[in-house]
C-alpha cells in the first residue's frame, strides 16, 4: 500500500512538473514511459494541458465605468454610515452618561459613601448606557432586514 502511495505521489509529482515546464531530460523521460504505459493518465495529461492552455489565455473583461462609479459611491456610503453610527453612539452613550450622573449626583456628593461605591456606579451608568445604546441600535438595523418580521406567530 505504501508502495503504491509512493508511486502515485511520484506520478503526481511528475505531471505538475510537466504542466510547470520544471522537468529536467531524466524526469522528462519517466514521464513519457508513464504515459505511454497509462492511457488513464495519457487522458488525463492532455485534459490538464488543455486546461492550462485556456487558463493562459483567458483575459477577463474591465467592467463598465458605470459598476465602478456604483461600486465606490456604495464603499464610501458604507464608510460614511459605519463612521457616523460610531459618533451617534458615541455621543449617545457620553450625553446618556451625564444625564444619569447629573441625576445621582446628590447621592455621590454624600461624603460617607466610600469611593469604590461611588466608581462603581459610575461605571454601572456608563455600562447601562452603552448597553441601551447597543441594544436600540441593534434592533433598528435587525428590524429593517428581518426576514420574519412578517411572520405571525
Amino acid at each position: 500500500m505504501t508502495d503504491d502511495t509512493g508511486r502515485i505521489d511520484r506520478v503526481r509529482e511528475l505531471l505538475m512538473r510537466a504542466l510547470d515546464d520544471e522537468l529536467d531530460s531524466a524526469q522528462h523521460d519517466e514521464f513519457e514511459r508513464l504515459l505511454s504505459d497509462n492511457p488513464e493518465l495519457r487522458e488525463e495529461w492532455n485534459h490538464l494541458s488543455r486546461l492550462k492552455e485556456v487558463t493562459a489565455n483567458m483575459k477577463l473583461r474591465n467592467p463598465p465605468e458605470e459598476m465602478w462609479d456604483g461600486y465606490w459611491t456604495s464603499v464610501y456610503s458604507r464608510f460614511e454610515r459605519g463612521l457616523a453610527w460610531i459618533l451617534v453612539s458615541v455621543g449617545a452613550i457620553v450625553f446618556g452618561s451625564w444625564g444619569a450622573w447629573a441625576v445621582v449626583r446628590d447621592l455621590m456628593a454624600d461624603n460617607d459613601l466610600p469611593t469604590f461605591v461611588k466608581w462603581g456606579m459610575l461605571a454601572l451608568i456608563v455600562g447601562l448606557v452603552m448597553l441601551l445604546v447597543s441594544v436600540l441600535r441593534h434592533r433598528l438595523f435587525v428590524s429593517k432586514s428581518d426576514p420574519y418580521k412578517e411572520i405571525e406567530r
